[in-house]
């Protein structure tokens, strides 16, 4: 399979993962949309990007938008879905309710909304990739809603898989990557880079990952044909130290 006259959108595709996902497909021959609910992004994703993407505003936390926004784009073959906010670094004794609903709300349920509306627009031959975090099996103190999130996007997956086939659904599991979701300020700085730095030492690769290299994970399941309900983790060989 290949993603020639492919219609492929990427919501979250105006930054980081996103944005290296959708300007690989584009290269690729793939017409493709991205979608954001910052207009800042979008404005900016649209001087980055090939004049041949079209980037749009949408807000997955309302399902009239998304439904909207559905019946405006039309049919598809791929849907990619890296939307999310930085991770909610709180204890559970600190982490309001209201905090780790909002939280889920653009992880999982975003998600969840994406699918359930668009999912119906999606040729025979298409997939959905979803995304998780490698907090999902690897957690540490302060990270159980971010690692609660990440395991249900990864159950969910599986459950569409069956669900939605002919359609493919897979998901990727990127770990520690030199985007602005890393960051603290978002954009780098000298701090950053000594974070990088020391988080990177303890992998076995060496160093943290690029959005490229997240991206060309999903660029693969959009085009393997035979992968389906699968967990694909680009994080470095964190879960193994």
């Amino acid at each position: 399979m290949n993603l020639v006259d492919k219609r492929v959108l990427v919501i979250g595709g105006t930054s980081g993962i996103g944005l290296a996902v959708a300007a690989g497909a584009a290269e690729r021959g793939a017409r493709v949309t991205v979608a954001s609910s910052s207009p800042d992004k979008v404005m900016a994703a649209r001087k980055l990007l090939p004049d041949s993407v079209d980037a749009r505003e949408l807000d997955v936390t309302d399902e009239a938008a998304v439904i909207a926004f559905g019946a405006a784009i039309g049919t598809l073959d791929h849907l990619v879905y890296t939307a999310g906010d930085g991770l909610l670094v709180k204890w559970v004794a600190e982490a309001t309710v209201g905090e780790a609903r909002e939280f889920f709300d653009i992880r999982f349920w975003g998600a969840y909304t994406a699918v359930k509306h668009l999912a119906p627009r999606l040729s025979a031959g298409g997939s959905i990739v979803l995304t998780s975090g490698g907090v999902a099996q690897r957690p540490a103190p302060g990270l159980a809603v971010a690692a609660s999130a990440t395991s249900a996007v990864e159950g969910l997956t599986r459950a569409l898989a069956v669900e939605l086939a002919p359609v493919r659904v897979n998901v990727v599991r990127p770990g520690m990557l030199r985007t602005p979701l890393w960051t603290r300020s978002g954009l780098t700085s000298s701090d950053d880079q000594e974070f990088f730095e020391r988080a990177g030492e303890g992998l076995p690769v060496g160093r943290i990952g690029t959005a490229e290299e997240a991206a060309a994970a999903y660029l693969f399941l959009l085009e393997n044909g035979f992968a389906t309900g699968t967990t694909v983790s680009v994080d470095g060989g964190q879960l193994l130290v």
